[in-house]
C-alpha cells in the first residue's frame, strides 16, 4: 500500500494491526482518483471509516486543501497518524464513532466538497451513514459523496442523493452520489 501520485508519491503506507480493517486496493484507489482528478485540487475532503487513511492522504497528496479522518479503531488511528507523518502531510484526526463525528462537524458548520466512506462490509453501516450525511448538511451544494461497498451489498439510494455512477473492481464497488441531478456530480 502506497501513495500513488502527488507531493507524497511512492510513500509507503502502513495498515492497521489486526484483521478488522480492509485497506482499499491500490488498483481501486488509482481508478477512484482518475475519476476524482479534477475535483480534488483545493477540495475539503472528509474520510469516514478511514482505516489507514490511504484515501484521504492520497487526496492531500494530490492537492486537497484539507482532509478530516474519522475512525473509532485505536489501531487505525495509530496507523493513520504514522502514515500522515511519513507522508509529511497534515490532517485533522477524529478518533471516534463516525456518527458522533458527523454530528460534531455539522455542529461546527463544516462543509466538504468530497465525502468518502468505506464502512466495514456486511455490517449494515452504509445506509445509516449516508442518511446521517444527508441530514447533517456536511456536503457542499456541488459536492459529491463516494461510498465503497462489497458488490453483494444492496445499493442504497438515500433521500435527496442522486446516484450518478457505479464502478466495480473485483469484489469492491464504488458508488458516486451528488446532492441533486441539477448539480451533476462526478460522472
Amino acid at each position: 500500500m502506497r501513495i500513488i501520485a502527488g507531493s507524497a508519491r511512492r510513500t509507503p503506507l502502513a495498515a492497521p494491526k489486526g484483521q478488522n480493517t480492509r485497506p482499499t486496493a491500490d488498483r481501486v484507489k488509482e481508478n477512484l482518483f482518475n475519476i476524482l482528478t479534477s475535483y480534488v485540487t483545493d477540495a475539503r475532503f472528509l474520510d469516514l471509516f478511514c482505516g489507514s487513511g490511504a484515501i484521504g492522504i492520497e487526496a492531500l497528496s494530490r492537492g486537497a486543501n484539507e482532509a478530516v479522518f474519522v475512525d473509532s479503531s485505536k489501531d487505525a488511528i495509530a496507523a493513520l497518524t504514522a502514515n500522515l507523518a511519513r507522508a509529511k502531510l497534515i490532517g485533522r484526526i477524529m478518533p471516534m464513532c463516525v456518527f458522533t463525528a458527523i454530528s460534531m462537524l455539522a455542529g461546527e458548520g463544516r462543509l466538504y466538497d468530497i465525502i468518502y466512506l468505506d464502512p466495514p462490509y456486511g455490517q449494515g453501516l452504509l445506509d445509516p451513514t449516508l442518511d446521517a450525511i444527508v441530514k447533517s448538511t456536511l456536503i457542499t451544494q456541488n459536492g459529491s459523496i463516494v461510498a465503497e461497498s462489497h458488490v453483494d451489498e444492496e445499493m442504497p439510494q438515500p433521500g435527496p442523493l442522486i446516484l450518478h455512477d457505479t464502478r466495480i473492481y473485483g469484489q469492491t464497488r464504488l458508488l458516486f452520489y451528488s446532492c441533486s441531478a441539477a448539480e451533476g456530480g462526478m460522472n
